[in-house]
């Protein structure tokens, strides 16, 4: 019989925070060393946001580990993610950010919900939006729902979008 805690910490625990932090010191290692071999200059910042580890690259020319609309970051997020499950066991969601790429997008993606729920407002009618990663629509459902709204995801990968719906 193992002397392990099989107990989950409960949230916002120390033991959670600092099961975070690893994800993050494991990630940010992976991230210097793919740097390196890739021989491209750039900074690690390391958080925590709510519950998942935040780790963002900055600085230099990064723009080939972001890619078109953002698919490499979006790989190398996996990878990422991969890494830190190959070191701990268990499973990151880890979030990565490349150039401020991803933070730009959220911004855009909030402006896009705040326009889509004072339309909705207004019409009374569910808005349909176009088809988005799993992170943009997790943003655009967070704004909605801090908006008042309700929102749902529909459709099938890759063409999964989000509909915005009026007040019950």
């Amino acid at each position: 019989m193992s002397d392990e805690n099989t107990t989950p910490a409960p949230e916002g625990s120390s033991d959670e925070l600092e099961a975070l932090e690893n994800e993050g010191d494991i990630a940010a290692d992976y991230l210097e060393e793919l740097l390196d071999i890739a021989d491209l200059d750039g900074d690690i910042d390391l958080d925590v946001e709510g519950d998942r580890a935040a780790v963002s690259v900055v600085g230099g020319d990064l723009d080939q580990l972001v890619g078109k609309d953002g698919e490499v970051l979006e790989a190398l997020q996996e990878l990422t993610r991969l890494a830190v499950y190959r070191e701990t066991g268990e499973r990151s969601r880890l979030m990565l950010d490349v150039g401020g790429f991803r933070a730009d997008k959220r911004a855009r993606l909030e402006k896009l919900a705040a326009e889509t729920v004072t339309e909705v407002k207004q019409s009374g009618e569910p808005v349909a939006l176009r088809p988005m990663t799993p992170f943009e629509r997790k943003v655009v459902h967070d704004a909605v729902a801090a908006a008042g709204l309700r929102s749902e995801s529909e459709g099938e990968e890759p063409r999964r979008h989000v509909v915005v719906l009026p007040a019950s």
